[in-house]
């Protein structure tokens, strides 16, 4: 079978990419320049810009000049790679080998591809669609070789497929810079009239290796198929995911069970040679009428011990309704992180959070009444009580900062203070009595005030001074009194937590 290829060109790559960013700058002319000898030059530039006479190469001085209202915006180095690689990742669902063609394409090798949506002619025009609906100014062309794809979406997008054997015929009366060539050596060509290359391709390669180089000879015989040119594809890590098709359709528990079991065993293997461990999974059951049962489990360490993942999967299997039965079961692992491999230690004992059994626990209970009724908090650098401390997002995340410990604070901080009714003597005195849920509670001792200042960078307010107190039945509660006595209006006091 012949080979075919097929060239994507991504005209406007980066200014298309910043428009999506910055959707104001649509219609705006605007470009990306970059330092370079002591002065800033042009590396991209939108179709409004172009319209402008702006340019690439050219001076921003220059491009100012003819265009005052130009904005230019700062390269950074491997912006195009890191795009292309991301349009290259969505575009395997297209054709299995895509390679980066820097500074604005892609080359997909499409040999076998193209009858699964009808021909040449309807695939590229789906790709071409999707790509443009995506934002981005997309052109492409097929041939059967990378360097007659390249030259024919760049220089004659006309007729963007060429027929099999015919890349010659079409290569015919492009100029040289379709041969992928150093601008020395286009120079050069174009110095002897050389402007077409009908004019020289059939030349004795003798006389141009001689006057020009071997990579003159090298792109010749590459665009007209005559000598290999490989690709270097993107690699896509595979993603980690278990199927099992079944033979009869499944209908009962202990089936799903069994099933479960099989794809965790292998899905866990894999996990521990890699030194991963997940952290969510969803289990995926198609069932034979067509309706899809799902099931998600999230870990609260990465984890591949597949005795504890099938505990938590088996909690939801109650839930699944089989219908008329399953014929495929899927696994996929959405979350995966390293999970590296805990030393045993003899005589020590397993203690605090880095226990595996404490987060298998955690994991189970969290099974059974839901993940927000666990949490973990870890200590935030604010003086504001309520933004003093903030969710763990892992059980083993390691605080960025030292708990306060030389200042009272309760056991349990509300998440908003509540507001309450106090007696208390005036200037600065604790409080004698407080209402809290329409009953009275007599202070017996107290402690403070603690004056706490609001975050003035974050919001705008008054002061806290606040008192621990203790009341006749020995509870103990946190409460504070918003900004100073007043002539003019009274003083607010609010409950914020509770001491043990």
């Amino acid at each position: 079978m012949q080979r075919r290829f097929l060239s994507i060109w991504f005209r406007y790559l980066v200014t298309d990419w910043q428009t999506l960013r910055r959707p104001a700058l649509k219609g705006c002319p605007f470009a990306f320049a970059k330092p370079e000898r002591g002065r800033k030059i042009i590396t991209a530039i939108n179709p409004e810009a172009a319209a402008e006479g702006v340019t690439l190469n050219m001076n921003v001085a220059d491009a100012k000049a003819i265009f005052p209202d130009l904005e230019i915006i700062d390269t950074k180095p491997g912006r195009e790679a890191r795009l292309l690689k991301g349009l290259g990742e969505w575009c395997v669902r297209y054709a299995p080998i895509v390679a980066v063609d820097l500074p604005d394409g892609l080359i997909l090798e499409i040999t076998g591809c193209a009858h699964l949506w009808g021909g040449e002619a309807s695939y590229l025009e789906e790709i071409v669609s999707r790509l443009q609906s995506k934002g981005y100014y997309t052109q492409a062309a097929i041939a059967d070789t990378i360097g007659a794809a390249w030259a024919k979406v760049r220089f004659d997008n006309t007729a963007p497929i060429v027929e099999s054997g015919m890349q010659a015929h079409a290569l015919l009366n492009f100029p040289p810079a379709s041969l992928r060539l150093e601008p020395q050596v286009i120079e050069r060509l174009h110095k002897l009239g050389l402007t077409k290359l009908h004019s020289f391709i059939n030349m004795p390669h003798s006389a141009l290796k001689r006057r020009f180089g071997d990579h003159l000879i090298k792109r010749i015989r590459q665009a007209l198929g005559q000598e290999e040119e490989y690709l270097q594809p993107i690699c896509i890590p595979e993603p980690f995911q278990e199927r099992l098709p079944c033979l009869e359709p499944i209908r009962t528990a202990a089936g799903i069970e069994v099933a479960i079991l099989r794809m965790l065993e292998s899905l866990c293997e894999r996990l521990q040679k890699e030194g991963k461990g997940l952290r969510k999974a969803i289990l995926t059951c198609y069932r034979v009428d067509g309706k899809i049962e799902q099931v998600s489990i999230g870990t609260s360490k990465a984890s591949n011990h597949s005795p504890h993942l099938f505990k938590l999967l088996e909690l939801h299997i109650s839930t699944i309704r089989p219908g008329f039965g399953i014929e495929l079961f899927t696994l996929d692992a959405t979350q995966v992180e390293d999970a590296p491999i805990t030393q045993e230690a003899l005589w020590a004992g397993k203690q605090g959070l880095n226990n595996q059994e404490v987060a298998e626990l955690l994991d189970r209970l969290a099974g059974k009444l839901g993940a927000n009724v666990i949490h973990r908090y870890l200590p935030d650098e604010h003086y504001w009580p309520e933004r003093s401390i903030k969710l763990a997002s892992a059980l083993d995340e390691q605080p960025a900062t030292a708990w306060v410990k030389d200042r009272p604070r309760p056991t349990m901080l509300l998440k908003t203070p509540v507001v309450i009714e106090v007696t208390a003597p005036v200037p600065d005195y604790p409080p004698m009595s407080f209402r809290y849920q329409d009953k009275v509670h007599y202070v017996r001792k107290s402690d403070g005030p603690e004056r706490i200042e609001r975050e003035w960078w974050a919001d705008a307010g008054e002061h806290r001074d606040y008192y621990q107190v203790e009341d006749d039945l020995g509870q103990r509660y946190w409460i504070f009194r918003s900004g100073h006595y007043g002539s003019d209006t009274p003083s607010q006091w609010y409950l914020h937590g509770f001491f043990a």
